[in-house]
């Protein structure tokens, strides 16, 4: 049926003889002319035109056809007469003479009569043959192909006859065909093929209204014809043409109801049944999804249930093409497809979860597109992208952090908290290339929010974290992540770009709002690039000295370390070599490079040089220069490109700023005080590595009003600066002397101790007369010394002490009168008040007597007083060495008076033992130390108190890491393997590698060293620590099992991190050691048996652990090892030693190991918390746990041997050194099974006021009631509280496998002070501890309530070492932080195992 609009007012038309008419334009014409057809039929022709036939030329058909085409475009279906008298015409133009004419005029004239004639007949064509009727309307499509062209001359008339078409909707005739669908495919080619950006809104407009008609009135849209409409929506057809696919968008839209099932029928083919067959566009149905997706969701209704068929399909790259669509479909702007369809979103997603990498890949990348288009869609992305974010693939985790940051940096709204802490978790990881993204990407966002602002207060809080996070990687040991913290805080932190008062100014801020590990590291990276500026210094030194052999072998030397410095360090060594050769030839570059590491070098000038010195070394035929990208590397570590004078002195003004309170401190989010603190903090820092820029009058002004102030911090710091910079003070700036002098005279009479120390320090530092002004500050001090105050005594036992150490000469024999009237006689044997017995085995600094806090500087005036003098002449060093050793032999306690409270007595043992360790540094003390001397103060490290071990063990460490102590001290680490904390053991393995790989390098970069192997080869330790453990004072049975285990314990503690690599067959050295200590005496006891049998025990127990763990021990020793004369007597010729102090059976059980009881402590009214760990693995079976219910007042728990690291201290829930004590009540089992899953309880445990609390009882009956052994039993429940006892000092009781009870009784007698638990005493009553604190005695223990649980006190801090590894350090100092965090935990943690590291609170992996 064909529907006849009425045509009001029609288009102007040409009639091609430069008449226009239009289609309300009536005119008359005059009587037809008849002229007979072919058929016999008469055609009546328009008046006027004359009979068309081939027997005329074209330009008369042209002519003759434009006069018919205008009477045709005149007549309307009104005309009955007029139909009826031009029928034979119509008839006669769809001849095939005008159907296949070849003239495209001819063609184009007759189109448009035809589309007039099924106008004007409608709604019943003329034309009644099927073929015809299809000819016809191929002949019509066609012509359409004219409508490409819009500046051909016939251009309207092609408009004319689309126009036609489309409004009377000529082709629905078509329907009635048997193959219309041939017709309309070509006809849909054709309209698609001509469309162009030449055509106006009104040829498009009839384009979709000819071809919508077609599709929403016919039956149903054919593959075919779909295919025609969808190839235009393929990328590479879109491309082609624009117009085209916008014309199928908006057919798509217009006709979306009737053609929705047809295109669901498409995709169901080819996307379930698989029939790709069924159309050419098979192999892009994805595109196509997405485009229909993009055109109307609703045209995908159907579809959408067929992907998520898909998304399981057990091909890979079936679901990568899958999740490839669907991200582009959930991720796009507009889209609600994940709202709308909750099932297909829920399937996406698990495919991050994907087994093929690339489709994990792809779905991470998704995700980044997702959180910025979609924000409410990032609770569901969260929990996935966290699992992938541990992916194993280095590719996924790294994408995780591309698309977390880019939508961080889009928006910072987008990205919740949970998503930024896995870009922080990915700053640990393993691989470089992630490292590098998530630290670069979090530098990033701070600039972006906390440096700019550009998002408020709110975001920048949010991410203010991230500054200290990035600091905190300069622990790393990698060079790479070094250098990249460098190269962040140079761009990112603090732009070296702004202008100097802004950037002093951020600088200012964020190191007042840094975290005290932050703190560190930065002060440590600004002192890595000060020592790598030296060495380039000392290079530049040695370039200047004549060429010999010395020279070039320092200058070696010089080379490997600068390249050490530098990424790769390989190939750095190869380019800092071309380097130097370049430096030699080149002496204006000489002349650049000293300008640029010179003291004055200001940042302007440093970055002048750096460009000039690159732009010498660059190479223009050479784009990737990998010797100037190294060069580039050096040059940025050691430009100043920060801190010159000007800097210094805009630093300085900010400070007074924030004294006088016109600072914008609080805007900036730190409280005054706290920015004239850090201010000072951050100048003293600088004025170790830049002091150059600190001379000047208004900067000493500024430092000199901070003398004033009544904060003793900020005061300290200022007297420090003054020490580091002012040597040029007196000569140059006399004013600024003549007022200093008198503030530090005063800060070292009455300031604090700490002033004190810097007072005198600075005195001697920058004061020509320094023996004068000492002078005043010694003899009055020295004068009013007065034990009865003492706090009073401090600051002046301080300045005492270092006044000694610094000026010997003068002050040494003046000081020994002090010392041997006053220190000893006066101070330190005498006890003026009581102590509080509070049973408290540590207390804070500020809860310390001022009497002990008097003493322990008094230990230490003494130690530098001899340190000053530098030789025991006067047998200072010996009496001095004798009076320690009896302050650890009798724990503190002096005077035995029993005046001194516990946690006051950890204190001066500590001090003891520091000051032993102290004097050990210096070679002439070092002489003198006896082994006893030595062992007491290695014993130590196994102290009772948590904090005694802990700080001992960081001075220890700290000192071997310098070199500075003799090598035996290294010994003392393996007596860490005893400690019962498991964060003891694990620091003290941290420092032995850390130790053993200082002097290994020291002994590679060093040739002269070889003449010293003894004092620097980590193997040498092994002798002095077989002769410490010999001496142990728990080893009293060298055939004991359990003893033995102990030793065991300690010795692999040892060999284990020495035995890491089998350098120079190290391990054959270590046994030849062992089997040479067998042929020789324990020179500490040379005739005594037990003693050598001891040694040789020891000796046994090593070379059973090395031939165990070493198949390489048994090749010959490279040389014959040297043992220590002070320990160890020559070999005599005839002596021969095969004996095996160890039987077989031993053997076995220690290198296997077997079950052993646990030790339970039993605490008061509230049960433990926190359950042991193993350290190490072990041997399976060594070891058991046990379950206690802890019921009563105090309950009883089971009975160990002692020492035995099985029961760890967890850091969270239990406290070694709580105030009230706890008790310890050993079980021996009657069998020799463990004794697992003990439950005690309160009415059948043996109650507190037994007869003899301190001794062990047999496993009787009644004593074992309630107890279930079950030795088959592993498992051990991980809830109860399973802690490791302690005597005294840290060691628990050693109780015996099996036995009597008179043994139990005998082995349990109260030990002799200093001799841990190993000897015994008759005269002091049993006593018992049990971890930090010891029972009372049976006469006390009803008059004093029984005390509450242990505490552990694990507040620890961490510096680095001078090459910025890590390295645990505590200050005992009042201001040392108690809430500062245990940096250790990065410091172990390798960089191979942090893919999937547990990341702990402060950004850094648990150990």
């Amino acid at each position: 049926m064909l529907h006849l609009p009425e045509l009001h007012e029609r288009p102007v038309e040409d009639c091609g003889e430069g008449k226009f008419i239009t289609s309300s334009t009536r005119m008359d014409f005059p009587a037809a002319q008849a002229k007979p057809a072919a058929d016999g039929k008469i055609i009546y022709y328009p008046p006027g035109v004359k009979e068309i036939t081939d027997k005329i030329t074209n330009d008369e058909v042209v002519k003759r056809l434009k006069m018919v085409v205008k009477t045709f475009m005149d007549m309307d279906q009104d005309s009955e007469d007029e139909k009826q008298q031009y029928l034979p015409l119509a008839l006669h133009l769809a001849s095939e003479f005008f159907l296949r004419n070849p003239n495209k005029d001819v063609r184009l004239l007759v189109a448009c009569c035809l589309a007039d004639i099924f106008r004007i007949y409608a709604p019943e064509a003329p034309y009644t043959s099927h073929d015809k009727l299809k000819d016809i309307f191929l002949f019509i499509t066609r012509q359409l192909k004219g409508l490409e062209d819009t500046k051909s001359p016939q251009f309207n008339r092609y408009f004319y006859l689309l126009e036609n078409l489309a409004w009377v909707k000529s082709y629905n005739i078509c329907f009635e065909l048997e193959d219309c669908n041939e017709i309309f495919i070509q006809l849909f080619r054709t309209l698609f093929s001509v469309i162009n950006n030449s055509h106006n809104q009104k040829v498009q407009m009839h384009m979709l209204d000819l071809m919508s008609s077609i599709i929403m009135e016919g039956d149903g849209v054919t593959q075919e014809l779909l295919d025609s409409i969808l190839i235009n929506l393929i990328p590479a057809h879109k491309n082609l043409n624009k117009q085209a696919f916008d014309l199928a968008k908006v057919l798509l839209k217009r006709t979306v109801q009737t053609i929705e099932p047809c295109i669901a029928n498409f995709f169901n083919q080819v996307l379930v049944l698989g029939k790709s067959s069924v159309s050419d566009l098979s192999e892009h149905v994805f595109d196509l999804i997405q485009e229909l997706f993009a055109i109307d969701p609703h045209l995908l209704l159907s579809v959408m249930p067929q992907l998520e068929f898909k998304l399981k399909s057990n091909d890979g790259e079936e679901r990568l093409a899958v999740v490839r669509l669907l991200a582009k479909l959930f991720g796009s702007k507009d889209s609600d497809l994940a709202t709308q369809n909750r099932p297909l979103w829920q399937c996406f997603l698990g495919r991050f979860n994907d087994i093929h990498v690339p489709v994990r890949l792809e779905s991470v990348k998704f995700a980044s597109h997702c959180l910025m288009n979609h924000p409410d869609l990032a609770k569901d992305l969260t929990e996935y992208l966290k699992v992938r974010s541990h992916d194993p693939e280095e590719a996924i985790r790294h994408d995780v952090i591309v698309t977390i940051i880019t939508a961080g940096k889009r928006d910072l709204s987008l990205v919740n908290d949970q998503l930024l802490g896995f870009v922080r978790e990915r700053t640990l990881d393993k691989r470089w290339r992630v490292r590098k993204e998530a630290m670069m990407g979090l530098a990033q966002l701070y600039k972006k929010y906390c440096l700019h602002a550009e998002a408020g207060k709110d975001a920048a809080e949010k991410v203010s974290w991230i500054k200290d996070k990035l600091l905190h990687i300069y622990y790393q040991n990698s060079i790479d992540d070094k250098l990249l913290v460098e190269k962040i805080f140079a761009q990112y932190l603090v732009p070296h770009n702004l202008e100097t008062e802004e950037r002093m100014k951020c600088l200012y801020y964020l190191y007042a709002s840094l975290d005290p590990n932050a703190v560190k590291a930065l002060n440590e990276m600004w002192k890595c690039q000060n020592m790598l500026r030296s060495h380039v210094r000392e290079l530049l030194d040695l370039h200047k000295q004549p060429t010999s052999e010395a020279n070039s072998a320092a200058m070696f030397g010089k080379l490997m370390t600068i390249a050490k410095n530098l990424p790769d360090p390989g190939k750095a060594q190869d380019f800092v070599k071309k380097f130097n050769q370049v430096l030699g030839d080149d002496e204006k570059l000489q002349s650049q490079l000293e300008l640029l590491i010179s003291p004055t070098c200001s940042c302007k000038q440093a970055d002048i040089c750096v460009r000039e010195i690159a732009r010498k070394l660059a190479n223009p035929k050479q784009p990737t220069n990998p010797f100037l990208e190294m060069v580039k590397f050096l040059l940025e570590r050691i430009a100043p490109v920060h801190i010159d004078s000007e800097a210094i002195s805009a630093l300085v003004k900010l400070m007074n700023k924030s004294i006088e309170g016109t600072a914008d401190d609080e805007e900036e989010g730190v409280s005054p005080d706290t920015a004239i603190r850090a201010g000072l903090e951050l100048l003293k820092v600088l004025s170790f590595t830049h002091p150059t820029s600190f001379h000047s009058a208004e900067t000493y002004e500024s430092l000199l009003q901070c003398l004033r102030m009544e904060d003793d911090k900020v005061a300290e710091a200022a007297i420090q600066i003054f020490r580091n910079t002012g040597h040029k003070i007196e000569t140059d700036l006399p004013q600024i002397r003549s007022t200093l002098i008198p503030i530090l005279h005063q800060k070292a009479k009455r300031g604090t101790p700490h002033q004190a120390k810097q007072a005198v320090h600075c005195i001697h530092a920058i004061f020509s007369n320094k023996e004068v002004q000492l002078a005043q500050i010694f003899e009055p001090l020295s004068r009013s010394l007065n034990a009865d105050v003492p706090e009073q005594l401090i600051t002046p036992l301080v300045s005492l002490g270092h006044i000694s150490m610094l000026a010997p000469d003068q002050f040494a024999s003046p000081m020994k009168s002090v010392v041997a009237n006053f220190i000893v006689k006066d101070l330190l044997m005498n006890d003026r008040s009581t102590g509080e017995k509070n049973g408290k085995l540590w207390s804070p600094d500020e809860e310390v007597s001022p009497e002990v806090l008097a003493k322990v500087q008094a230990i230490k005036l003494l130690v530098r007083w001899l340190l000053g003098m530098k030789n025991n002449q006067s047998k200072s060093a010996n009496s001095t060495l004798r009076l320690l050793s009896a302050m650890l032999v009798s724990e503190g306690d002096l005077t035995e008076q029993k005046r001194i409270s516990k946690s006051d007595m950890s204190r001066l043992r500590l001090a003891a033992g520091s000051a032993i360790m102290k004097l050990a540094q210096e070679p002439c003390y070092h002489e003198i130390i006896t082994p006893e001397q030595f062992q007491l103060c290695a014993l130590v490290i196994n102290d009772e108190c948590y904090q005694v071990r802990q700080i001992f063990a960081q001075k220890l460490h700290k000192a071997l890491a310098k070199l500075l102590l003799p090598l035996e001290y290294m010994a003392i680490f393996a007596l860490c393997a005893k400690d019962p904390v498991k964060e003891r053991r694990a620091h003290a393995r941290q420092c032995l590698l850390k130790n053993i790989s200082i002097r290994r390098e020291y002994i590679k970069q060093n040739p002269m060293a070889n003449e010293k192997l003894l004092s620097l080869l980590p193997e040498y330790v092994v002798p002095y620590m077989i002769h410490l453990l010999a001496h142990d004072p728990d080893f009293t049975k060298p055939q004991d099992v359990d003893q033995l285990r102990d030793v065991k314990e300690c010795l692999w503690f040892m060999l284990e991190v020495l035995m890491t690599k089998n350098e120079n067959n190290s391990h054959a050295f270590m046994k030849k050691m062992a089997e040479n200590i067998k042929l020789t005496r324990d020179a500490q006891s040379p005739d005594e048996p037990k003693a050598n049998e001891k040694l040789y025990t020891v000796c046994d127990v090593a070379l059973c652990v090395i031939n165990s763990k070493s198949a390489l021990c048994n090749a010959d020793s490279p040389k014959d090892p040297v043992l220590p004369t002070k320990f160890f007597t020559q070999p005599e010729k005839d002596f021969c030693n095969d004996r095996n102090y160890i039987s077989e059976e031993t053997r076995v059980l220690l290198l296997t190991g077997k079950p052993k009881p646990t030790v339970v402590l039993g605490t008061v009214n509230k049960p433990l918390s926190a359950t042991g760990r193993r350290p190490y693995i072990r041997t399976a079976g060594s070891e058991t746990g046990s379950n206690i219910s802890v019921n009563s007042e105090l309950s009883s728990s089971a009975g160990n041997r002692s020492r035995e690291q099985s029961s760890d201290i967890s850091e969270t829930g239990v406290s070694e050194n709580d105030e009230n004590p706890v008790r310890i009540i050993s079980v021996t089992p009657a069998k020799t099974e463990p004794v697992k899953n003990k439950e005690i309880n309160s009415d059948q445990a043996t109650q507190g006021n037994s007869t003899e609390r301190g001794k062990k009882r047999p496993a009787t009956a009644s004593g074992t009631e309630n107890i279930h052994q079950k030795p088959e039993e592993k498992n051990v429940d991980e809830t109860g509280p399973s802690l490791a006892a302690k005597t005294r000092r840290g060691r628990p009781p050693k109780p015996e496998p099996q036995g009597t009870t008179a043994k139990n009784e005998e082995a349990n007698k109260p030990p002799v002070r200093g001799r841990k638990r190993a000897a015994v005493s008759q005269e002091s009553p049993g006593s018992l501890e049990a971890g930090n604190a010891k029972a009372p005695k049976q006469q006390d223990t009803a008059k004093k309530p029984a005390a509450a649980q242990r505490q552990i006190d694990l507040q620890r801090s961490q510096v680095l070492g001078s090459d910025g590894d890590s390295l645990l350090e505590i200050d005992s100092s009042p201001e040392f932080s108690q809430n500062a965090m245990d940096l250790f935990k990065a410091c172990g943690s390798s960089q191979e195992d942090t893919e999937d590291t547990e990341i702990a609170e402060g950004g850094f992996p648990k150990v």
